[in-house]
């Protein structure tokens, strides 16, 4: 569980100066995928965290809402309208889903089913709770992409015990960690998403809230009977049934 008041003022500081209302509500569909985990085993490792927010502040232009891709795929193969579906499967959501095997796949991942099927209804991956749970399961898994040995580009592969690195992560989504956007003052996308990822990390841990320790189990209370009886009188205690003298 994380503490939204201390969360919200250091991204606030460090990554956006002013918030929106819909950039809070688009952070706070992350944080409440993260503290309600359905998966199993959850996952637990801050950097995880960290890194999905740092990749929806790229992806999605600072907005952090699901969108849809500027140009929604112009001059792309997977901007073309599939003669079968009547759709085009550009990039929308955190991560900007793209290609319709992928779009299908996440629907079968998710169980979705009628409207909310991907593949038949793209548009869905909006939807700011889809478009969370495409993100989580998509990296955590690894659906986006794979290695040039076949592995596919999980948060684990890039955080774990031995490996922290923010800027290869990038492989998880996009090849293009190297590149530099004209936009960027010479800064490659690694490097940004890396930059991102530090100040959203820093939130995270310090807006975390620890469980308390449960409270030590209170002794049994002792009670203390006086009795007093004439003499010849039997006196027989009972305590919850059982005879006690």
């Amino acid at each position: 569980m994380f503490d939204r008041k201390s969360y919200f003022d250091s991204v606030r500081a460090s990554l956006f100066g002013s918030l929106t209302q819909q950039q809070v509500e688009g952070q706070e569909a992350i944080l409440g995928e993260w503290e309600l985990q359905v998966v199993d085993p959850p996952m637990t490792d801050l950097r995880f965290l960290a890194y999905m927010l740092a990749t929806t502040y790229h992806e999605c232009s600072a907005k952090m809402w699901p969108i849809e891709e500027i140009g929604k795929g112009e001059g792309q193969p997977y901007g073309k309208i599939d003669p079968e579906t009547g759709q085009a499967y550009y990039g929308r959501g955190y991560v900007q889903l793209t290609w319709r095997e992928n779009y299908k796949r996440a629907t079968t991942e998710l169980g979705l089913k009628g409207d909310a099927d991907l593949e038949w209804h793209p548009e869905m991956a909006l939807d700011p709770q889809i478009a969370a749970d495409v993100m989580f399961l998509g990296m955590r898994e690894g659906w986006f992409r794979k290695s040039s040995d076949g592995r596919p580009q999980t948060l684990y592969r890039y955080f774990n015990n031995t490996t922290d690195d923010p800027f290869e992560a990038r492989e998880i989504i996009n090849g293009d960690k190297n590149k530099v956007p004209n936009w960027s003052t010479g800064v490659s996308v690694g490097q940004l998403i890396k930059g991102y990822h530090g100040k959203f990390l820093t939130a995270l841990q310090n807006s975390e809230m620890r469980e308390p320790m449960p409270p030590e189990p209170l002794a049994p209370p002792k009670v203390w009977i006086e009795i007093a009886a004439s003499e010849g009188v039997e006196v027989v205690v009972s305590v919850n049934g059982d005879v006690v003298f």
